[in-house]
């Protein structure tokens, strides 16, 4: 079966938003405004995941849920974490339109997938409004995909396959195996996997390396090489079927692909 019909990106860490800054940020704010300290690494362990499910899930990191204890005399509740996520969606939201910009290479990665046919959607772990601040802010820079699906448009954000399964209903592309995923985070790798489609991890531009494009270039090459191959690994070692830096070595990894699947290979 082939060749790839569908290319599936996430947004921040991998088409806009270098270094997956906007969700961060928000989330070291939404914690320190509720008497908690965390760290931009804290912060940014789940990232990829549902935003709520993101807040759940460092609220039981035990240092996290220390400091809470300790700031609230109690042990962090659902109500608390629902509470979060509702101080959390007009933080985000305020913050997004700084944080829009694509990535460079995106609109020439995407302009030469279409080009050989392939239609493009995306999907993200943020809502509906979060999620249409930076699709009007792309598409102003030139890239608007066929389809767009969020957390909040789904029965599960990542790891579950809900999203991509989405994308390929919308368009009516199938089947998986003619569907490539592209994403910055373990949970994008886990939710391609996990639909049984192709599985590419980016580290240079997202929330792996977590560095905005100055701070990445600014890394000397002998560090910028370590955590890059870290990176990597990690990818690798969750499922990825292939790792690249950035978006604009992704055609020629769907051109590879493609011949793979001419020769019977399947993800």
């Amino acid at each position: 079966m082939g060749p790839v019909k569908l290319v599936v990106v996430d947004l921040a860490g991998t088409v806009a938003d270098y270094g997956s800054r906007a969700p961060a940020g928000a989330f070291v704010e939404l914690f320190k405004r509720n008497g908690v300290e965390v760290s931009d690494a804290q912060a940014r362990g789940p990232m990829g995941m549902e935003k709520q499910d993101h807040i759940r899930t460092m609220t039981q990191i035990p240092d996290i849920a220390e400091k809470w204890r300790a700031a609230h005399g109690r042990d962090c509740s659902e109500a608390d974490v629902e509470a979060l996520y509702k101080q959390f969606i007009p933080l985000q939201v305020n913050a997004l339109p700084a944080y829009c910009d694509l990535i460079p290479g995106t609109l020439e990665a995407m302009s030469e997938l279409r080009g050989r046919g392939i239609r493009i959607a995306a999907t993200t772990g943020y809502n509906t409004d979060m999620m249409n601040v930076v699709l009007e802010c792309m598409k102003k820079q030139g890239f608007e995909p066929e389809a767009a699906v969020c957390a909040s448009d789904v029965p599960a954000g990542r790891p579950a396959p809900w999203m991509i399964l989405e994308c390929m209903r919308r368009l009516g592309v199938y089947p998986a195996e003619a569907v490539v995923n592209i994403g910055d985070t373990i949970p994008d790798i886990a939710a391609g996997l996990n639909a049984g489609v192709w599985s590419v991890g980016v580290t240079r531009t997202g929330n792996m390396l977590g560095l905005s494009l100055d701070e990445a270039d600014a890394l000397d090459g002998a560090a910028r090489k370590a955590r890059l191959e870290k990176a990597g690994a990690a990818m690798a070692q969750a499922g990825a079927h292939f790792v690249a830096e950035g978006i604009e070595h992704c055609p020629r990894i769907v051109e590879l692909i493609d011949s793979m699947l001419a020769q019977g290979a399947r993800p």
